[in-house]
């Protein structure tokens, strides 16, 4: 009869104390907390405050409830949603053209466009004034032949919402291009094999690979015209009100601080439901392309 003896259970490790890498861990992210509060959450707890001593005008009922404030978010609304819509198409075309038409000169063309990127946005307001403005080259070259200047959009609505596509394409522009580097040309020939048109292959393959790039760029460029306010500003529209143009006025023109804040924060809380929309539909994007 045998017995059989157990093996010793292997030596466990004392358990190790973890405090100091908890400790580390936090002080780590005290920095950018501090910076956080700082540069954002400070600026805006003292915009609330400010928002809330405000009266008769600058009251919250009554700056909301004008006829000025209404007429401003109409117009920085429709504004922002044309130009957006203008920067998809526009920067959707310039990609697949750039990504799948190889012509000579197309790396320059893509490295002009990264151009824009690094310029401020009144520069390009410059450029439309000295091109269509009253005195610009192409109103005055039309004037030496017909003797009339009929050019005059440039101070209007449409001539901030050309400005401002010209401005933010390369925003669409820049995550297309990324995705079409890294989409694989075997769906491409495949589809071409069995005799797709180019729309077709466009339109089934190329653009659903790149649909989350996409929507990317033109939530970011509905971020950026939303309160946009060099162009409106450089270009002269007397008309065109939008809600940061208004702020300006209010808080440095009319020194109406208490007004300004209200319509400031107005402005933040619109800039926030719109990136809490765009997470949202990056996340179920992300999620779709996951599953299929």
């Amino acid at each position: 009869m045998t017995t059989t003896l157990a093996e010793p259970a292997p030596p466990t490790d004392p358990p190790r104390n973890r405090t100091p890498g908890r400790i580390t861990a936090t002080a780590w992210a005290v920095p950018p907390l501090v910076v956080i509060v700082v540069i954002a959450v400070y600026p805006l707890i003292r915009m609330l405050a400010e928002s809330a001593g405000g009266q008769g005008q600058s009251t919250w009922g009554a700056v909301l409830s004008s006829e000025v404030f209404l007429r401003s978010l109409g117009t920085t609304a429709w504004i922002a949603v044309a130009s957006t819509i203008g920067c998809v198409v526009l920067g959707t075309f310039l990609s697949v053209v750039l990504a799948f038409v190889p012509f000579p000169g197309s790396r320059l063309v893509a490295r002009m466009i990264d151009t824009v990127l690094a310029l401020p946005s009144f520069l390009i307001t410059l450029a439309f004034t000295f091109l269509y403005g009253s005195a610009g080259a192409v109103n005055s070259a039309i004037a030496a032949v017909t003797g009339e200047r009929p050019l005059h959009f440039l101070t209007t609505p449409w001539g901030v919402i050309l400005a401002e596509i010209t401005f933010f394409t390369p925003f669409v522009v820049r995550p297309l291009l990324a995705a079409f580097a890294v989409m694989s040309t075997d769906q491409l020939n495949v589809a071409a094999s069995l005799g797709a048109s180019p729309l077709r292959v466009l339109r089934s393959v190329i653009m659903p690979e790149a649909w989350p790039a996409l929507a990317a760029g033109g939530s970011l460029v509905l971020l950026l015209t939303l309160n946009e306010f060099g162009i409106v500003a450089f270009t002269g529209a007397k008309d065109v009100t939008t809600l940061p143009v208004l702020i300006y006025t209010r808080g440095i023109v009319t020194f109406d601080l208490p007004g300004a804040a209200v319509l400031a924060t107005v402005q933040v809380a619109l800039s926030l439901v719109l990136y809490g929309a765009y997470r949202l539909l990056f996340a179920r994007l992300t999620t779709r392309r996951e599953k299929i």
